[in-house]
């Protein structure tokens, strides 16, 4: 008896079984999550070309084996990189998640859906050449879109209800496990290989929170992610050459995902699957702030003029938030490194307070060890929990994040409290955010070393989604070579 056979004679478990019917029949026809698709796929890549200019993003990418090239490979935007999609997927993911300015979603779990971009990319890319190759057509960047839009929807749909990080695990299993199943469907897979492909996701080794957490925070938390991708294109790849799955991966007694790591409690869903996250996903469009702490800094924003004037006088900086942040980026004590600093509500608060602003390079050692006032200003600072905003942040109508802040002085007054439920990036700020939104993207290509004649391109696509949409995969990613 074949390994195939074996598995076809099983039944698989409910949640990889509407996973894999999902990806396979599902064909969004939102108009609002088409457009959506299109501002993330834009806005992930100008945050991988932010991340160039950091030594400690590039030094990890490139192929393993310096020096080595492959045949029809990938394309990695704003470099001259041709790469097998494993290791394609890893250098997108990489430098689109360096900088923690991408998307995000919240809810039990949280993480950044446009993650998955980089497996899309790639596989679109490969699955493209081959195509051509053969005398096919190309994909375009709608099948992209779809794509998107798929894997948006099973990382943010799984996370909506199910907590990974309250039983240690990182939140890049949900990258991992979306990004496999759509992978196996753009390369051509039947319903068995998807389902063989998810089933192995999840039995796969998953990545501790240990790096996003004191006293270990470190970058790799900017790495997981494209980490979870490429791992996502080889068991995609994997499936496609017909390696067996595991039908009761999750379910298995004793041995299977739910026992091992949820203590014998199966995913609990809000709804089905649709077009619901790429709709409501969150940007992070000014501030690459851990998105918790978006809000705060925009209160912070507003008091800059009178901290500036007014910075000896203060005796003590309130901030009112709710759970998760007090839970993930409350943070007393020293900050090690920029990746325990972004994830610091007090850190990104005071930077507000002191810059008027908050840029990448405001979480580097220059500033954060040349500037005592930072820490002088995260010493007055105490983090309070409003209930209402912890359940405003789970009210799947509302989901909103909000920060407060109050300000109080030596001599006893202090300033009207600044309030912000819904950061910019959020749906019901969407009109405000797209223009900002182009603004920071064609502004990540100026320093890139892109020809000016295919930056004009680009830019041309940008103002014309149906042109975009049309465009070959093969040829948009050509316009982002160096």
């Amino acid at each position: 008896m074949t390994h195939t056979t074996f598995v076809q004679q099983q039944n698989f478990d409910k949640v990889i079984e509407e996973i894999a019917e999902y990806v396979l029949n599902y064909q969004p026809t939102s108009k609002e999550a088409f457009t959506t698709a299109f501002y993330t796929l834009f806005d992930a890549i100008g945050c991988g070309f932010l991340a160039l200019e950091f030594p400690e993003c590039t030094k990890l990418m490139g192929p393993i084996v310096e020096g080595t090239t492959v045949k029809n490979g990938c394309n990695v935007p704003g470099t001259d990189y041709e790469l097998d999609p494993v290791q394609a997927a890893f250098n997108i993911g990489c430098m689109n998640r360096w900088l923690d300015f991408n998307d995000t979603w919240l809810g039990k779990e949280w993480g950044h859906p446009s993650d998955n971009l980089a497996s899309v990319l790639a596989v679109a890319q490969y699955v493209s050449q081959i195509n051509q190759s053969q005398g096919k057509p190309s994909l375009t960047m709608r099948d992209v879109l779809v794509a998107l839009i798929k894997t948006y929807e099973i990382q943010g749909n799984i996370a909506i209800e199910n907590s990974f990080n309250r039983v240690g695990l990182d939140h890049v299993v949900l990258v991992k496990v979306a990004s496999t199943a759509v992978a196996a469907q753009l390369l051509g897979g039947n319903k068995l290989q998807i389902l063989n492909a998810i089933s192995n996701a999840w039995i796969d080794g998953q990545s501790l929170r240990t790096y996003r957490h004191f006293p270990n925070t470190g970058s790799r938390k900017s790495w997981a992610a494209g980490d979870a991708a490429s791992r996502a294109v080889r068991l995609a790849m994997f499936a496609l050459k017909g390696e067996m799955g595991y039908p009761t991966a999750l379910t298995a007694k004793t041995w299977g995902f739910y026992d091992v790591h949820f203590k014998g409690q199966e995913f609990q869903f809000q709804r089905p699957y649709s077009s619901y996250v790429m709709e409501n996903v969150l940007f992070k469009v000014s501030y690459p702030a851990e998105y918790h702490a978006q809000t705060a800094v925009e209160c912070a924003i507003k008091l800059h003029p009178i901290v500036k004037t007014r910075f000896q006088e203060i005796e003590k900086i309130t901030i009112t938030t709710h759970e998760s942040a007090i839970r993930i980026i409350d943070k007393k004590g020293p900050l090690r490194n920029p990746a325990d600093r972004d994830h610091c509500i007090q850190y990104m608060t005071a930077i507000g307070m002191l810059y008027g602003d908050l840029t990448a390079e405001h979480y580097e050692d220059k500033v954060a060890l040349g500037d005592e006032r930072i820490d002088q200003l995260r010493e007055k600072m105490v983090c309070v929990e409003s209930a209402q905003y912890s359940k405003d942040y789970l009210d799947p109508e509302k989901r909103s994040i909000a920060n407060g802040i109050v300000i109080t002085f030596k001599d006893g007054s202090s300033t009207e409290p600044i309030n912000i439920e819904y950061p910019i990036g959020h749906r019901r700020r969407r009109s405000d955010a797209i223009p900002l939104l182009k603004d920071k993207f064609l502004n990540s290509m100026k320093p890139t070393k892109i020809s000016q004649t295919n930056q004009s391109t680009i830019q041309s696509l940008y103002e014309s989604e149906e042109k975009f949409n049309n465009t070959s995969v093969t040829d948009f990613m050509k316009f982002f070579k160096i």
